[in-house]
């Protein structure tokens, strides 16, 4: 009967046979292979570059969805707001027709008809200005190409030359463009009009 706590002689056993045991070192089998590592450094590089230029595209697209909404905001009303000057136009019109004297000594019923006038280019002038349209009158500023446009030169040597001196029609901007530009006479034959410094 066989100690059942003693080995048994087996001679393939190398243990029982007395032979050395060599033991290998055991690879996990997730351990990365030679130049892997490099490899994955890269692919991460890549994946940082491919990010950080997504977040940069996002970011502008912000900045610039920000601006267009802004844009469509202040300018949405140009085409409107081009056709009701018309009718600030013909309201002008109207009141420029009325003489001087005839305003002064007018009976009840035609001052209340030009009071009425006034009260409504008034209240139109309002409104424009309420959604971001502003008249203006450059009457005695240099001339200046972006918001005027000269019709016609008037001698006058009492003034720079380059100088508005008459406003045939008033210009409009509309937020910081020029919806409508004045039109205007300019003077010329006086002494040079001196140049505007742009040094603070």
């Amino acid at each position: 009967m066989t100690d059942p706590n003693r080995p048994n002689d087996d001679p393939a056993n190398p243990a029982q046979a007395g032979e050395p045991v060599v033991s290998k070192p055991y690879v996990m089998p997730d351990d990365p292979e030679p130049g892997s590592v490099e490899l994955l450094e890269k692919e991460v590089a890549e994946a940082r570059d491919k990010m950080l230029r997504t977040l940069a595209e996002m970011e502008n697209l912000r900045t610039r969805t920000k601006r267009e909404v802004a844009d469509a905001k202040t300018y949405g009303i140009t085409g409107f707001a081009r056709d009701v000057l018309e009718i600030a136009d013909n309201l002008q019109r109207a009141l420029d027709a009325v003489p001087a004297e005839a305003k002064a000594n007018a009976d009840p019923g035609l001052k209340a008809l030009i009071e009425g006038v006034e009260l409504t280019e008034r209240s139109l002038l309002n409104a424009l200005e309420k959604n971001g349209v502003k008249k203006f009158d450059p009457s005695g500023e240099r001339f200046d190409p972006n918001f005027q446009q000269a019709m016609y030169e008037v001698p006058d040597p009492s003034v720079p030359a380059g100088t508005v001196v008459q406003v045939v029609q008033a210009g409009y901007t509309i937020g910081e463009r020029v919806l409508r530009p004045a039109l205007v006479g300019v003077a010329k034959g006086g002494a040079k009009a001196a140049p505007v410094s742009t040094e603070a």
